[in-house]
């Protein structure tokens, strides 16, 4: 137990010493998932053992850091956590995200190089050991496209609040040239630059791999005070952004496990009904890609609402169906039924 309660003040120091504006006591509770007296007394003995810790002035309230960071004893990383951050960079090679996977590859590099001789030669093999004990499994669909020179263009434009150019070969009008605010980059099986153009205050997606001819250019543009990527993004199941409508699924009794422990959307709310079936419930956008996703459920799902999205599966299923009958007509397949 002494050596857990150690652990969790050198996470409080470390948290002090790498926040620049410092951290409230309530965000000391959050982090940490302790009441408000606890946090204050972590902070305490951490203030005990860095007097430098310094109090920043934010009313109505105070934020506590620890400007100079750590000294290097307290900062080496365990072969646990380097192991995983190779895992992470070997899962983006995988699935094609090379821009990402060369950061934290280099990440890596400089991890290991400011590492002592000997805590270097005793992580080493045991990083080793568990890399070559865990491995990724490859899920089929796109790979997304990540030229590191277009990423540094749109980083470039967003830290310097600067307005961005490129050629567009996609849209109504392939090859037109589009000049944007940009506020985002949204990662996915295919990856997109969220922008405002011209005149208009709704955020539009650019396909980064239709995007040639990128450059920074001498204007300001910032973007709205108010816009937040997350939320944009919580709008729409996937990419897809259009009108957003109240979801309902019930699923299955027999899959009811399997939707306890799955994801459909941000927004989400999960209740196990008296028959064993789970209703699960949502706000998003984007039906025609939430459709394709409940594909794969199979009969294991239903559609309560919006009656759009159910008709939209139908119809859906019966363009499916319309290719697939046929084929097995023209080879002479028996249907099954």
């Amino acid at each position: 137990m002494r050596h857990e309660k150690a652990a969790r003040l050198l996470d409080l120091a470390r948290m002090l010493a790498g926040s620049s504006e410092g951290m409230t006591l309530d965000e000391m509770a959050r982090a940490l998932d302790v009441g408000r007296r606890t946090a204050e007394r972590m902070r305490d003995a951490v203030w005990a053992a860095f007097p430098q810790m310094e109090v920043v002035d934010d009313p109505p309230t105070r934020r506590f850091r620890i400007p100079a960071g750590l000294d290097g004893l307290f900062q080496t990383p365990t072969a646990e956590e380097l192991a995983a951050l190779r895992t992470a960079a070997d899962s983006y090679k995988a699935s094609g995200a090379d821009g990402r996977a060369a950061s934290l590859f280099a990440l890596e590099r400089k991890l290991l190089s400011a590492l002592r001789g000997a805590a270097r030669r005793k992580v080493a093999p045991d990083v080793e050991a568990l890399v070559q004990a865990e491995t990724i499994a490859i899920h089929a669909g796109p790979r997304p496209y990540e030229d590191e020179a277009a990423l540094a263009a749109i980083r470039t434009a967003i830290k310097g609040l600067s307005a961005l150019s490129f050629r567009y070969d996609g849209g109504s009008t392939p090859g037109r040239t589009r000049e944007v605010t940009p506020l985002g980059i949204l990662f996915a099986r295919s990856n997109y630059l969220v922008a405002l153009e011209g005149e208009d205050m709704r955020p539009r997606s650019w396909r980064l791999d239709k995007m040639k001819a990128l450059k920074v250019l001498d204007r300001p543009a910032p973007p709205p005070e108010d816009f937040s990527l997350q939320a944009f993004a919580d709008e729409s199941f996937g990419i897809y952004h259009g009108a957003v409508e109240d979801v309902v699924l019930r699923i299955r009794p027999d899959r009811a496990e399997d939707a306890m422990r799955w994801r459909f959307h941000s927004t989400q709310t999960v209740r196990p009904e008296p028959d064993g079936s789970v209703t699960v419930a949502f706000r998003a956008a984007g039906m025609l890609e939430l459709a394709w996703h409940l594909f794969t459920w199979g009969d294991g799902v239903e559609i309560v609402s919006p009656p759009g999205l159910r008709q939209l599966m139908v119809e859906e299923l019966r363009r499916a169906m319309a290719v697939h009958d046929t084929a097995s007509a023209a080879s002479g397949s028996p249907r099954q039924t």
